[in-house]
């Protein structure tokens, strides 16, 4: 992978975590630079991007200061999802995070071209949200 697909990763990781990107807005900036997916590993806080070649490029993300915990809450996690679609007032995604590892979810993965993300749990349960039209 080059310097710069892995400079604008860095950068959607950051203005995730910064607040200063929304979730469409990384989206189309990875895209752009032929990116075709990513997942986040909250147990092991790690974020891996995945370009349509076969490289790849994995940061380390932020801290969030909990476990996974131990059941899945499809419900929870949904909820959470739907804040940060709504970008309710207040909404971060370290806050999103937080939500989500409290809901039983250890990662996710979001498929461009699938136009989904994937959120999954401890014992492999998921949750599949789909892209907005």
């Amino acid at each position: 992978m080059d310097h710069h697909n892995s400079a604008v990763a860095a950068a959607c990781l950051k203005g995730a975590e910064d607040n200063t990107m929304t979730f469409p807005e990384i989206v189309g900036a990875l895209m752009r630079e032929g990116f075709e997916s990513y997942m986040v590993d909250f147990r092991r806080e790690k974020a891996i991007y995945y370009l349509s070649s076969g490289d790849s490029v994995e940061f380390a993300t932020h801290n969030i200061g909990a476990p996974v915990a131990p059941a899945f809450d499809a419900a929870r996690i949904q909820a959470a999802i739907k804040e940060a679609q709504q970008l309710v007032p207040g909404y971060t995604y370290k806050g999103f995070c937080k939500k989500a590892v409290a809901a039983g979810c250890a990662g996710y993965m979001v498929s461009f071209s699938g136009r989904r993300a994937l959120y999954f749990g401890r014992t492999a349960e998921t949750h599949v949200e789909r892209f907005p039209d």
